[in-house]
């Protein structure tokens, strides 16, 4: 299978998005984003698993004050599987109100659904030394 260029070009914008619902507090069109039984992996956070969108959405708003102003997503590579699926990966900037920062980096599985391309796996692995040391 050879990924389309306007598919990369739909997955990009589609990682894109998270950011953008997130930071207007458009939590509600996480569907848009997400597979409706998407798994969240935040536990290098020390948080549990998130399972479903509507779990990803009321994370978010029980986060409140706590979430970073700015979620920025760069670095986007994105390599075709033979089963149909995508593997992406990207890095993510997190920018707070007190005007600290952290890095994360995303790893998704994206599939085709009914809707179009959808995230159904999303891995959030904190930054935290250099070098990945």
């Amino acid at each position: 299978m050879t990924l389309a260029y306007e598919d990369r070009c739909v997955i990009t914008d589609l990682i894109a998005m998270h950011g953008h619902l997130c930071d207007s507090g458009e939590l509600d069109r996480l569907d848009e984003v997400f597979t409706a039984d998407v798994v969240y992996d935040v536990t290098d956070f020390g948080q549990e698993v998130l399972e479903g969108v509507t779990a990803c959405a009321d994370a978010g708003r029980a986060l409140g004050e706590l979430n970073p102003v700015g979620h920025h997503v760069t670095n986007i590579v994105l390599s075709e599987r033979a089963d149909g699926l995508v593997y992406a990966r990207s890095k993510g900037i997190g920018v707070n109100a007190d005007g600290t920062s952290g890095s994360v980096t995303y790893e998704d599985t994206v599939v085709r659904a009914d809707q179009g391309w959808r995230i159904s796996h999303r891995k959030v692995i904190a930054r935290r030394v250099p070098l990945g040391g």
